[in-house]
């Protein structure tokens, strides 16, 4: 069965593929591939969309999820009545030890009542799935995971319809060794693990991670909150989320897939739902690609937003609140200074609204090229942020073409847009600071308002890419009163406006740190 991330996954390679073909129009080296990188027959996924052209980072285009996978029968089901010393099991495949109970065989259980110091084990040697349905289940654990697969084909954890369930641990359990098969989450499990289900499920991990998957981990439906000491959400393997709504608050990453085996680097994609996450360190944490499809993503709380070698933004809504970076991508290594650009690495934007706020770093970094051709962007960074530390709204190594879409970056220096993007863009340091509230407006020769922005906070540096903006034309730039007007609008009037100077679309004006160094030209002062 193709499932439903399967059509999304294609259909953002499909669009990232364009925006790489961009990248490399534009000068960039296009990424060699690694000679252990291996080779899929299946297509790759929208998040490592630049490795689909190079092949360097292989992941699977479907998961191993099916889109009814929260769907169940109770005929023939096996239930188990959680109580302390007193657990009932009625059914085959599933056998009690004290306050342990242990599933032995694909089939389907249901679990409802409560323990508060047990364990329900998954350990089934056979082909099939186990179809777990917590139907007001409450499970505690003070010496290890209170929900464990050590052994399964694949399992489904369905939340059943109406129900509030509850998955806790203390601070003395769960293992924090990632290289051995010691449980390190609340809710642990060593094989495949969808969640699905319209019913609740609330995570407390007190000794490490919240969920995880020493495999492919996807969440179809339900209402899932998770409180983790260290991260959140983790799928090794890769980290799916295709409905519901997720809350996580982490203190460490929010979601994480960390797979570093060569070919198959971790994968965090947003196909839909709503995802919520406030942060100890990244909100979005994959050693291979970050995509987000469709749905909502917020990270409110971060050290840095979204990070990963390759990140893909397609569609959806993502707001974005960093302390260092917004946006970051990167293969972990040094990037030489901040000139020499990585290769594989890669930020693609062609589709969907971003908003970043990046209060001591970048706003968008990538340590190779980036490219974008579609959607709505907005970045802020601190005014001042990169002072002594070259940090700034646009941080791009390689090259940066503009070919669609539209981009505001306020605050911070700035690397520049390729000189010969195709979308036209103005960037100015301006001579009078816009202060916080206050409009800022790009007007063209004719007097139209080709695009106006209200500044949340006082800056004096503006790139701005939008439709109407024509490369080597001259444009007013006019700050004042907002009048009651939000965000980013087109068209309109300059009256309460004044002109605080002019600039040639296209090229810099002011000084700074260098851009990438394809990246067209001189860096924007902040």
């Amino acid at each position: 069965m193709i499932s439903a991330s399967t059509l999304k996954l294609k259909l953002a390679t499909a669009l990232s593929v364009v925006a790489l073909a961009g990248v490399t129009a534009c000068g960039a080296t296009s990424p060699t591939t690694p000679a252990d990188a291996g080779s899929s027959s299946a297509a790759t996924s929208a998040a490592s969309s630049a490795s689909v052209a190079a092949g360097s980072f292989v992941v699977p285009a479907d998961t191993h999820a099916d889109s009814n996978d929260g769907d169940y029968t109770t005929a023939g089901a096996t239930t188990i009545a959680l109580a302390d010393g007193a657990t009932a099991i009625d059914g085959d495949g599933a056998t009690l030890d004290g306050n342990v109970v242990t599933v032995t065989k694909a089939g389907t259980y249901i679990v409802s009542g409560t323990l508060s110091d047990g364990q329900l084990v998954v350990n089934s040697t056979g082909d099939g799935k186990v179809v777990v349905v917590l139907k007001d289940a409450d499970i505690t654990s003070a010496s290890t995971s209170p929900v464990t697969v050590t052994a399964a084909d694949e399992v489904v954890v369905v939340l059943a319809d109406g129900s509030t369930n509850t998955l806790t641990d203390s601070a003395a359990s769960g293992g924090d060794d990632d290289e051995t098969d010691a449980p390190t989450a609340t809710l642990f499990s060593m094989a495949d693990l969808t969640i699905a289900g319209s019913g609740a499920l609330k995570v407390t991990g007190l000794s490490n991670d919240g969920i995880a998957s020493k495999d492919g981990l996807v969440i179809l439906s339900g209402s899932i909150d998770v409180t983790a000491e260290d991260d959140g959400i983790r799928g090794k393997d890769y980290l799916v989320t295709e409905g519901g709504t997720v809350t996580v608050t982490a203190g460490g990453d929010g979601l994480k897939s960390d797979n570093d085996t060569a070919g198959e680097l971790g994968l965090v994609q947003i196909d839909d739902g709503s995802v919520s996450i406030a942060a100890g360190d990244d909100g979005v944490d994959a050693v291979g690609a970050v995509n987000v499809a469709d749905g909502k993503l917020t990270v409110s709380k971060s050290e840095e937003g979204l990070e990963g070698a390759q990140i893909t933004l397609s569609g959806g809504t993502v707001d974005v609140t960093a302390n260092d970076d917004g946006v970051n991508a990167t293969n972990g290594e040094t990037a030489g200074g901040g000139e020499d650009a990585q290769e594989g690495v890669l930020l693609t934007i062609s589709g969907g609204s971003l908003h970043v706020t990046a209060a001591q770093g970048d706003g968008l970094d990538s340590n190779g090229s980036a490219a974008i051709s579609g959607g709505t962007t907005v970045v802020e960074a601190a005014a001042g942020a990169g002072a002594g530390g070259g940090t700034g709204t646009l941080d791009v190594n390689g090259s940066f073409p503009i070919t669609g879409g539209t981009l505001v970056a306020l605050g911070g220096t700035s690397a520049a847009p390729a000189a010969d993007s195709s979308q036209g863009w103005v960037a100015a340091t301006l001579t009078t600071p816009a202060e916080a509230g206050q409009a800022v407006a790009v007007v063209s020769s004719s007097g139209t308002v080709v695009a106006r922005y209200v500044v949340p906070q006082t800056t004096t540096s503006l790139v701005v890419a939008a439709k109407g903006i024509t490369n080597g034309e001259s444009y007013d730039l006019y700050v004042g009163s907002a009048s009651g007007a939000t965000g980013f609008t087109t068209g309109g009037t300059v009256t309460g406006l004044t002109k605080v100077g002019a600039v040639t679309a296209g090229q810099y004006t002011g000084s700074g740190r260098g851009g990438g160094h394809n990246g067209g030209g001189r860096g924007l002062g902040g």
